[in-house]
């Protein structure tokens, strides 16, 4: 298995400086300090650097802390699926060491080398129900990464966006799709473009500003029904952290939301494609979506990404209730490990 990011940045005498600000930053560099790594800089995208300073050090652009530095090694400390974003990082890693640490999009815990070894034995149980070879090499290149914060792991096993459609994962003309975390609407307009007919839409979106953007957005679409509710293992009120975008997150904040589970939402009806991208809460949905897959085995697309365990977690929440899904793995244009996706059919 590779060497592990934080071990190596503790032996490392080029200066460390973190490319981004914001919440990733934040996390990034709590995990620096418990682990007594120290950072000497902080620079942000030629278009974003104003003058304040963060966590104590003044905002700089890459060429100013290049001119002062020299040789360096830079974090990466956000996440973009934009290409523009893409290519600079790109050009960075080019120059400077660059490094992206995988720090958990919510909950605790680190994939780190000790968590491999301590999860060994049921990574290796879910490496070999993967059912083709790029779900295999996507799964083992996404621990390399995590590991070792190393771009061309990810980069090595990134695919088309269209490669499961066209392949493993083909939509029918007769699907009753459930959308859960919705967003603006995005992923219902690319689900209506690649099926000429379908049964039913339901949307699900727990951020009330995001949740009017998606009302608005399909308006125009028929036999579509969207809800403003979080998703989750139970039926309730309970916080919710109103982010108004992505990255709102169950069970933070000080406004209160609704939850509810996909068998209340649905109430007996059947659906045929569930897509999950719920910042975090896809284990618990799948536990209130238990009578769901039970009575009706719909393909489902969950995000893998949000928690440490997910990789672990999600297939065998799944699989518990049955066990006759094929599972498949994809990775998609994004930096860190976002955009990864575990596929049940």
């Amino acid at each position: 298995m590779e060497w592990e990011l934080w071990k190596y940045l503790k032996t490392v005498k080029k200066p460390i400086v973190l490319y981004g600000m914001g919440n990733g930053a934040d996390k990034i560099i709590k995990v620096l300090k418990e682990r007594g790594i120290p950072f000497d800089g902080v620079f942000a995208s030629d278009g974003f650097v104003r003058d304040k300073t963060f966590h104590g050090f003044k905002i700089s652009s890459y060429a100013e802390l290049k001119e002062r530095f020299g040789s360096m090694a830079v974090l990466l400390c956000f996440g973009s699926a934009r290409d523009e974003v893409l290519e600079n990082i790109k050009r960075i890693s080019a120059e400077d060491e660059l490094y992206a640490p995988d720090v958990p999009v919510i909950g605790g815990g680190m994939f780190d080398e000790e968590y491999y070894y301590n999860n060994k034995s049921d990574l290796d149980k879910v490496y070999e129900l993967l059912a083709d070879e790029l779900s295999k090499k996507t799964f083992i290149n996404t621990i390399k990464y995590k590991i070792s914060g190393k771009l061309n792991y990810l980069y090595d096993c990134e695919t088309d966006f269209d490669e499961p459609y066209d392949s493993f994962f083909k939509l029918s003309e007769d699907e009753s799709f459930l959308d859960l975390g919705a967003y603006n609407g995005d992923t219902v307009r690319d689900f209506i473009s690649r099926t000429a007919n379908y049964k039913k839409i339901t949307a699900a979106e727990g951020d009330a500003k995001t949740f009017k953007k998606l009302a608005a957005g399909v308006e125009k679409y028929e036999n579509i029904k969207c809800y403003n509710y979080c998703i989750s293992n139970f039926c309730g009120k309970a916080p919710f952290g109103m982010k108004h975008a992505r990255g709102s997150a169950a069970f933070t904040g000080e406004t209160l939301a609704e939850y509810i589970t996909v068998d209340a939402l649905l109430d007996g009806e059947e659906v045929t494609y569930i897509k999950m991208d719920i910042e975090g809460e896809e284990k618990n949905a799948i536990a209130g979506a238990k009578e769901t897959i039970l009575k009706y085995r719909p393909k489902i697309l969950t995000a893998c990404y949000h928690r440490t365990e997910d990789l672990i977690s999600l297939p065998r929440a799944v699989l518990d209730i049955r066990d006759d899904y094929k599972i498949y793995m994809r990775h998609f244009k994004s930096l860190p490990a976002w955009d990864t996706n575990y596929y049940f059919v």
